[in-house]
């Protein structure tokens, strides 16, 4: 029988395509539509289902360690590095030039403050400094005399015969102001050959014979001119000054013959001696009258004047000009002889003797030894726990073994900054320094705060900075703070924290020896900063 196919129905299938057609994927293709909105819905139901759930303080997962507190010491130190330097350092140099003469000193001696290290050749100083003494001298006695010439003195003891001036009277240089008269001494007046007279000098002894009586006296040379003068007979002559002493019968009409060293003479006698200004000026004071005896060299008047003045102000600056020279030149002397300018030890020698050094060339170096010093830096968050006189310990990896006790002698108040965090230098002296030496490098411990026999507990166990974690049955976990959710089992307790170290932290109060914490040891920080009175571990 023949059967008509129908234009809506399908064709015969095959197995095959009878069973490709109930598969998943035209499904898909025949439903996409509808199926894609029922997707959405379903992820994002998925998506709401398995979110987790927000974190805890404490979760309820982790696994937490019991332990109990307990009593220890507590001792928090700071840890710097640093190098070892002496107490003082002075590097030797010379300040002239010359050739070293002496300089005994070797590497390792040990000398005192003073001590002769060097001495350099100063025969060219030594010349300078005689002619520059010299030259002050001369300065000195210009200056006396300028500045006598302010007064009128007597040149020998009398008696004031007559005063020509009264004060304030104008007079010249050169000027008769006052006359004395020595009757206990005569003078006896003599021209002597030049040639004779040459060989005389003062305080010689002359004989004197007075004319008429023939009286045999005895004199002394006061004075011989130091020029020749012509005299009447055109012969070359000196005047020469004998003094004679007067027992009463000598005048000024008395003439006498002298003799000196063989050689005569005939003169006559003055009694009175004439006074002179020695510089124009104005009488300011008269310190003697008429009749009144006076002493060889008392002032019988003063002088003033603005020539006089300006004179004096003068003399006494060159006087001054020279005394600095010579000065100057006195401490150039003495920079020859170079001295040890502290006690140390000679760590370096540099120059030897017959070596020539310029000023400026070092001659060698000194280390004050009696301690050592060394420098760490401090970061700022620590530096107020750090004072002066805190001890220090002191390690050195060049003397293993071996622990030194430093202190603290200067904490600075200038600080370095560096990739936004500042340091201070503290600088710590050892005293006992054996077997350390300069250049080495050494380790250095300060406690900045310590607690013996404190209630501790591992730095873990301490969390948001103020808090513990104890059990429900701890006697503490009355004082709970109920606002902290904790897990199971335990409670938040909060607590004053002090001192802490590397593994613990001292609980001042909060909690008891009876109670039991809990604590994850792998929450611990490394990181702590000390605030009122302790070390706190940040949460």
């Amino acid at each position: 029988m023949n059967w008509k196919k129908k234009k809506d129905t399908p064709e015969a299938q095959t197995p095959e395509a009878a069973a490709a057609g109930k598969g998943p994927v035209p499904f898909l293709k025949k439903n996409w539509k509808w199926l894609v909105p029922v997707l959405c819905v379903a992820v994002a139901g998925g998506v709401f289902l398995l979110r987790p759930q927000q974190a805890k303080p404490a979760s309820v997962d982790a696994s937490y360690t019991e332990a109990a507190p307990e009593r220890r010491d507590v001792t928090n130190t700071l840890s710097g590095t640093g190098t070892l330097n002496p107490a003082n350092t002075y590097t030797v140099k010379s300040l002239v030039e010359g050739k070293v003469l002496t300089g005994t000193i070797e590497e390792g001696d040990i000398v005192e403050e003073s001590n002769v290290l060097y001495t350099i050749d100063s025969s060219d100083a030594s010349t300078n400094f005689e002619k520059a003494e010299i030259a002050m001298q001369q300065a000195q006695r210009s200056y006396d005399k300028v500045v006598d010439r302010q007064y009128v003195r007597a040149e020998v003891a009398g008696v004031v015969s007559s005063l020509k001036v009264t004060k304030g009277d104008e007079v010249t240089s050169g000027q008769e102001v006052a006359v004395i008269r020595d009757s206990s001494r005569m003078l006896l007046t003599l021209e002597f050959p030049a040639a004779d007279a040459a060989n005389f000098s003062v305080g010689q002894s002359a004989a004197v014979t007075l004319d008429g009586t023939f009286e045999q006296l005895d004199g002394t040379v006061t004075s011989v001119s130091g020029t020749d003068a012509l005299s009447a007979g055109n012969l070359l002559t000196r005047t020469v000054t004998i003094t004679v002493k007067n027992a009463g019968g000598l005048t000024t009409a008395q003439a006498a013959t002298a003799s000196i060293n063989g050689v005569s003479s005939i003169g006559s006698y003055q009694a009175e001696r004439t006074l002179t200004a020695q510089a124009a000026g104005t009488v300011t004071s008269i310190n003697v009258q008429e009749g009144s005896e006076v002493a060889k060299d008392d002032i019988i008047l003063g002088l003033s004047g603005d020539d006089l003045t300006e004179s004096i102000q003068s003399a006494s600056e060159s006087l001054r000009s020279a005394e600095i020279s010579m000065q100057n030149l006195q401490d150039a002397m003495n920079n020859y002889t170079i001295t040890a300018p502290i006690s140390g030890t000679i760590i370096e020698k540099d120059a030897k003797v017959g070596d020539a050094v310029k000023a400026g060339d070092t001659l060698c170096i000194v280390y004050d030894l009696s301690y050592l010093e060394m420098s760490i830096n401090v970061d700022e968050l620590q530096i107020s726990s750090i004072s002066v006189g805190q001890k220090v310990q002191i390690t050195a990896d060049a003397v293993p073994d071996k622990t030194y006790v430093g202190t603290v002698t200067r904490v600075s108040m200038k600080g370095a900054s560096n990739g936004g965090t500042t340091t201070y230098p503290v600088t710590i002296r050892i005293d006992d320094t054996d077997g350390l030496r300069p250049g080495m490098n050494a380790n250095a411990e300060i406690v900045v705060a310590e607690a013996n026999n404190a209630l501790v507990v591992p730095n873990a166990a301490v969390v948001r900075g103020s808090y513990v974690l104890v059990t429900k049955d701890s006697p503490s976990a009355a004082n709970a703070d109920t606002a902290m959710e904790a897990p199971e089992g335990f409670v938040y307790v909060p607590v004053k924290t002090g001192v802490s170290d590397d593994d613990y932290t001292q609980i001042v109060s909060g909690i008891q020896e009876g109670d039991t914490i809990g604590y994850d040891p792998s929450s611990v920080s490394s990181d702590s900063y000390y605030d009122d009175g302790g070390y706190i571990m940040p949460f």
